[in-house]
């Protein structure tokens, strides 16, 4: 059974940063590309970052030269490193492994 769980949410002010993790188990990440989505209440699930099996890079444009998406295959964990964080980065995080999503990890932005 392949589970993803996220890590590394909370509240931060505006400015700072955080780094979450998503930890696989019941398969192997080192073949596939693993991604990052955001949801905000009221609004559709979004892509964050996504990185391919060969480390290549997509990120949304929001998020671009704040947020870096990495993998340890070793580890079968994947990250985002969250920066300069606003308060429009407020939402429930999830990462995603081809069809099999996490829980989610909420990152709130706020003074």
């Amino acid at each position: 059974q392949v589970q993803l769980v996220e890590s590394g949410g909370g509240l931060v002010q505006p400015g700072g940063s955080l780094r979450l993790s998503c930890a696989a188990s019941g398969m192997s990440i080192s073949s596939y590309a693993m991604g990052w989505y955001r949801q905000a209440p009221g609004k559709q699930r979004d892509l964050v970052a996504q990185i391919s099996s060969g480390g290549t890079l997509n990120y949304a444009d929001s998020v671009k030269g704040r947020f870096t998406i990495s993998r340890d295959n070793a580890k079968n964990t994947v990250y985002l490193e969250m920066n300069s964080l606003k308060p429009e980065d407020t939402a429930v995080y999830y990462c995603k492994l081809i069809t099999y999503w996490g829980q989610g990890t909420q990152v709130t932005v706020s003074s």
